[in-house]
């Protein structure tokens, strides 16, 4: 296995991204599979902005330089820390500029399968390309997971589609859209819809949508600032623990992990969005979908509400803005043989303080670990620390090898 490359990773989006960043600067020999940036290339509508602050929407470079605000300094884009929303396509031109600075040889191909191969890993790619590598690092994003109800799952796709599918929310103008949710996704979703003139309609569980408080200001007296400390996943105690304590989250008991994967930093709406929402276009709250038939034409639902009483509702098309379910079963680039072998928690890969899954030589990153090192694993603010820690692991792993090596010959 002279030949092996020592890391491939597969995705380039953020995580990807920094991992390869931190694994050049530390002398490992890898290669990075995944077109740049591609779930929010395609995966997001045009005119989104991140729900994540300035100052958090870093990707992770060695030396911190290559900061979100060092590229719209750069650029001549305007920036803030704080209170300043960014837009998608700012993000987009910064993660292709901080690829072209630190990872220029990315690949642009996917990866179709990863097998075992004598105690390495056997990675075929879409160009028929195979090589072996002594890692693997699944860095993908979102894009495996969206999750649509089962209620909708017998609707064909021209009646009903997840967010994730659309970069491009005018070709619905003048047509009748329902959206199912109560996040970010789905009312900025439905915000986007209506500015480009679609009848909008939105179905929630919730008894009404919540909202995220502004960022609290950063000059506010010592005594506030310790009272709720603001961090990267937003303000307060326990969401300062979720953004700098991964390490930390991992020890907590597996029940509590799993809920609070699930439940901490919940559906909400950013502030800024708010206006655009309230008495814009009608918000259907307390009501779940019960079935879904195709109409004549479009859609019809059945909803239930909250209060027992049934209703119909009509439509041209159904959006899911319902978010996404990181499970190992869904990543079937990885063989049977391969997924049947990793340990799971909650449907996720349990990995350790390394990121290591219980197959040696298998990392998981991003979403996919959210379960065990938290809701940060969901952000863009993730990335510092999963980078850090698997590049040092795989730093010392191949200086160990190649003290055998020196030492064998």
């Amino acid at each position: 296995m002279n030949d092996a490359v020592e890391v491939a990773i597969v995705g380039a989006g953020p995580y990807g991204l920094s991992l390869a960043a931190h694994l050049r600067a530390a002398g490992v020999s890898f290669r990075a599979f995944g077109t740049v940036m591609h779930p929010w290339r395609t995966a997001m509508p045009a005119g989104m902005f991140l729900k994540s602050q300035g100052f958090a929407s870093n990707l992770s470079s060695p030396d911190r330089s290559h900061t979100l605000s060092a590229f719209c300094r750069a650029t001549g884009r305007p920036y803030a820390d704080y209170g300043l929303p960014v837009p998608l396509d700012t993000f987009l031109a910064y993660g292709e500029w901080f690829a072209c600075e630190l990872v220029p040889d990315a690949e642009d191909t996917l990866v179709v399968s990863v097998e075992p191969a004598h105690g390495a890993y056997l990675v075929t790619l879409t160009t028929g390309e195979s090589l072996v590598a002594r890692r693997v690092v699944v860095a993908v994003g979102v894009e495996h997971f969206a999750h649509t109800p089962a209620e909708l799952a017998s609707l064909p796709a021209d009646l009903c589609t997840h967010a994730s599918a659309h970069t491009d929310l005018s070709t619905f103008s003048g047509q009748r859209v329902v959206v199912l949710g109560a996040g970010q996704s789905a009312l900025e979703s439905a915000a986007l819809l209506h500015e480009q003139g679609a009848e909008v309609q939105v179905v929630m569980r919730a008894s009404a949508p919540k909202w995220n408080g502004p960022p609290l200001p950063p000059d506010r007296a010592l005594v506030r600032r310790l009272r709720e400390p603001e961090a990267g996943l937003g303000s307060g105690w326990g969401t300062w623990f979720y953004s700098r304590q991964p390490g930390l989250y991992r020890h907590l008991p597996t029940s509590t992990r799993i809920y609070r994967a699930r439940t901490a930093l919940g559906p909400a709406g950013a502030p800024w969005l708010r206006e655009r929402i309230e008495g814009q276009f009608p918000l259907l709250p307390g009501q779940r979908v019960r079935a879904a038939v195709p109409g004549d034409p479009g859609v019809r639902l059945r909803l239930a509400g909250t209060d027992g009483r049934e209703r119909d509702l009509d439509a041209d098309h159904v959006i899911a803005g319902t978010g996404y379910r990181a499970e190992l079963a869904r990543l079937t680039f990885l063989s049977e043989r391969l997924r049947a072998a990793v340990r799971t928690v909650a449907g996720t890969p349990r990995v350790g303080a390394d990121y290591q899954s219980s197959v040696p030589g298998l990392y998981f990153t991003g979403p996919a670990v959210a379960t065990t090192f938290g809701p940060v694993m969901r952000f863009v603010y993730g990335t510092d620390h999963a980078a850090r820690t698997m590049a040092a692991a795989a730093a010392g792993a191949a200086g160990r090898r190649r003290e055998l090596v020196g030492a064998g010959t």
